[in-house]
């Protein structure tokens, strides 16, 4: 077969970081080549460097396509080349069309006139030939995040690209969609385009892998044929060690009611009829870890949007925090009564991205740090310091820009704001979305000994496994209801679905 892509001891170094040191790989024409590692491992950076992103100069090495040595510049001489991909952040522009994000930047016109017919009639048939049921004079913003995922892969092959590089494209898809994709990329194999699938979902890479390459603190560790692995085969390369039993065994004590919630309603903001969250009631007791698992739009989401005082649309109930009722409003006064909140988006509601490590450490819990008045930079420094020991932030210093840090690090910066507001409960959406198997064992032993220590933890998360790994308590949710209720011993795979089915 031909080979379409092959990268020679690619280096890439930011300022006291090497992020890429010596690594090599290829991809052959009409291959699914899966390219996995922690975050932080350096597979989204060996992407940049090959889709012009960090031009030439700005790395060592070489890389040729179909032969031939390229230097890049700049994206637009990547696309032209035949090269696509597909980041996690989407670069839709949610204001234009389906059809005017496909050509966007690259329209036909003639005498500076754009072409309008032949954008919308070329968009009609590129979407039909992916089987997308997706009209493009639609507006993005109108469409799920789903669909958006995949308008932006018709984008990408709207370039008539060679080589695919789609890094976590599955990461917001529901499972129908994912089929979708997986069909379309199966196709796109038999036509001779080689992909690169970046994913920390291992059931997907090795469901469409043909090859498989690991990297490692920026090295390459090694590239094998996926027939010749496993999961833990592939998991012991990408952390160095073998990984033993995933969730830490818990002996949590519980003590008094933490949290208390009555009668809790809450209605979309756009629509003030429908009803998100519907008349639930739960406790959560110092020392325990409660689990609220349910299916996409169940409402487990903003159930804690609402007590943490961000929903935007009209809700009601009563919250009682250690027996005290409380009034919240705003996230202010839920950071007032002791309530942390590590959001699902940690990059669009749980950092400033430009900001550093000891400036998003202390935001939330400034005036306990440094006092009412002044801000005391070396009493934010110690505690920043602190916090990144006790959770193994991996970065040069707390001055580390938080947005250059891999998503389990950015992740744990998020978890350690919230515990440096030394708050009486913590809730956790999603926790380990996102971030790789090293990292998520390290959330899991950092959730435990939260729990070790007295403090009450409120999990919502979409992995099955998680939830009944790691939950004491386990409520499911099936449209805006409380449908189920479960301990630890009770709870089984086949109980938490049925309930979060509506079924039980």
């Amino acid at each position: 077969m031909k080979r379409l892509l092959e990268m020679k001891n690619i280096t890439k170094e930011f300022p006291g970081v090497k992020a890429l040191d010596d690594v090599n790989m290829d991809l052959i024409e009409g291959e699914f080549h899966s390219l996995v590692g922690e975050n932080g491992a350096g597979k989204s950076t060996l992407m940049k460097v090959l889709s012009g992103v960090y031009p030439y100069g700005e790395y060592e090495g070489e890389f040729f396509i179909s032969g031939d040595e390229k230097r890049f510049y700049t994206i637009r001489e990547a696309e032209d080349a035949g090269i696509a991909i597909i980041f996690q952040e989407l670069s839709l522009v949610k204001e234009l069309t389906v059809g005017e994000n496909i050509f966007l930047g690259r329209e036909p016109s003639k005498f500076g006139v754009i072409n309008w017919t032949e954008i919308y009639q070329k968009s009609a048939e590129l979407l039909k030939e992916l089987n997308l049921d997706i009209n493009p004079r639609t507006e993005v913003g109108n469409l799920g995040i789903g669909q958006q995922q995949l308008v932006e892969i018709a984008k990408a092959l709207s370039q008539d690209a060679k080589i695919l590089v789609l890094d976590e494209p599955t990461a917001a898809l529901t499972e129908s969609e994912v089929e979708i994709l997986f069909d379309i990329l199966r196709n796109l194999k038999k036509r001779g385009v080689g992909m690169i699938y970046i994913s920390h979902k291992l059931d997907e890479v090795f469901e469409m892998s043909d090859r498989i390459t690991v990297l490692r603190d920026g090295q390459t560790v090694a590239t094998h044929d996926a027939s010749e692995l496993d999961k833990d085969k592939v998991i012991a390369l990408m952390v160095g060690r073998e990984v033993g039993d995933i969730f830490p065994e818990t002996t949590h004590e519980f003590g008094k009611v933490a949290l208390e919630v009555k009668n809790l309603n809450a209605f979309e903001a756009e629509h003030p009829d429908k009803k998100l969250v519907d008349n639930i009631s739960f406790n959560v007791r110092k020392g325990e870890v409660l689990g609220i698992s349910g299916l996409m739009g169940a409402g487990r989401s903003e159930l804690l949007t609402v007590i943490f005082g961000a929903w935007k649309g009209k809700s009601s109930g009563e919250v009682f925090v250690e027996g005290q009722k409380v009034s919240i409003s705003s996230p202010k006064d839920a950071i007032a009564a002791g309530i942390g909140f590590v959001t699902e988006d940690r990059k669009r509601y749980g950092l400033i991205l430009d900001q550093t490590i000891m400036d998003n450490s202390t935001l939330a819990g400034l005036k306990q740090i440094s006092g009412n008045f002044l801000t005391h930079r070396s009493r934010e420094l110690v505690a920043t310091k602190n916090a990144m020991s006790s959770l193994k932030v991996k970065a040069n210093s707390p001055m580390t820009v938080a947005g250059t840090l891999s998503g389990g690090n950015q992740q744990k910066v998020v978890l350690g704001k919230w515990l440096l507001t030394n708050p009486k409960v913590l809730f956790l959406d999603e926790p380990t979305r996102g971030i790789d198997v090293g990292a998520k064992q390290e959330i899991y032993a950092e959730i435990n000994k939260l729990a070790e220590e007295g403090l009450a933890i409120v999990m919502v998360s979409s992995e099955l496994p998680e939830v009944l790994g790691l939950s004491d308590r386990i409520l499911v949710l099936h449209e805006g209801h409380l449908t189920g209720e479960f301990t630890k011993e009770e709870a089984t795979p086949e109980k938490v679905m049925a309930a979060a089915t509506g079924t039980l």
